[in-house]
């Protein structure tokens, strides 16, 4: 039976910290209302159980206002975990936080020690390749370190460039199937994807482009309900969850929660 990018057992997540105002951002929406993103968390933790998935609750992190956006620290595989290292200093912290939890999963766990650095939020897993975007967050030396070891895994990185203004890779796109990718009117201009099947968000609905395939189920945000039309109309199984408040500080549905099935 194939290994799909998108089937997985476990998650872990990280509540929100109160400090989570204090979190980095592209372009200042206002601060998100504490009460109303931790129940925006629960709601997310919750679709990913219903998805089929055991859930890792991690506590909060008060030290590190990005903390809940643990899709940064690592990189999870069929064959091992990445400790990853964020390109924000600030954020540094998070990924060595994560490395004793990954341990209870996996047999194999490698570190990005640098001098270069890469988010999970650039790297875009699929059944054929890795594609990592280069970023203000992402840059080459940590890409190539990041190729190096996951070629010992015997998966291949292709290096592709995030559209400038853009802040992450995965911002304008998400995996939807072993061949399909959703994805942003700009970011599938760039060419990146002419070897998959891509579907474009709907006009005026590109904030939706980072959902995540969990199973059987497409669980992206709120809101947006042309592109939630479109993937029900191609067949996917879609969940919306309540993501404004996480929205404010440029965290999306992927960036919430590191997804794999253990190697041990």
């Amino acid at each position: 039976m194939p290994y799909y990018f998108y089937q997985f057992t476990h998650a872990i997540t990280r509540r929100p910290p109160t400090t989570i105002c204090d979190g980095l951002r592209a372009v200042d929406q206002g601060n998100p209302d504490f009460a109303r993103i931790s129940a925006h968390h629960g709601e997310y933790i919750a679709a990913l159980q219903n998805a089929g998935m055991t859930v890792v609750e991690l506590p909060p992190l008060e030290q590190f206002p990005d903390c809940c956006f643990v899709e940064d620290t690592a990189l999870c595989l069929p064959q091992g975990a990445i400790v990853l290292r964020p390109g924000a200093v600030t954020r540094r912290g998070e990924a060595s936080a994560m490395a004793p939890h990954l341990a209870p999963f996996f047999d194999d766990i490698a570190v990005i020690s640098g001098p270069g650095f890469v988010e999970g939020g650039d790297i875009l897993v699929t059944e054929r390749e890795i594609l990592v975007g280069r970023s203000a967050r992402t840059d080459a030396a940590g890409i190539a370190e990041l190729t190096q070891i996951a070629k010992a895994w015997g998966h291949h990185v292709r290096e592709v460039i995030t559209p400038p203004g853009v802040l992450h890779f995965k911002t304008d796109c998400s995996l939807l199937d072993h061949q399909t990718i959703l994805a942003t009117p700009l970011l599938n201009a760039s060419g990146c994807f002419a070897d998959y099947t891509v579907i474009e968000t709907a006009d005026g609905e590109e904030a939706c482009a980072n959902a995540i395939r969990v199973n059987d189920t497409v669980i992206m945000p709120a809101g947006f309900p042309k592109t939630a039309d479109i993937l029900a109309a191609r067949g996917y199984h879609v969940v919306t969850v309540n993501n404004s408040e996480c929205a404010k500080i440029d965290g999306g549905m992927s960036c919430l929660s590191l997804r794999f099935t253990p190697t041990l």
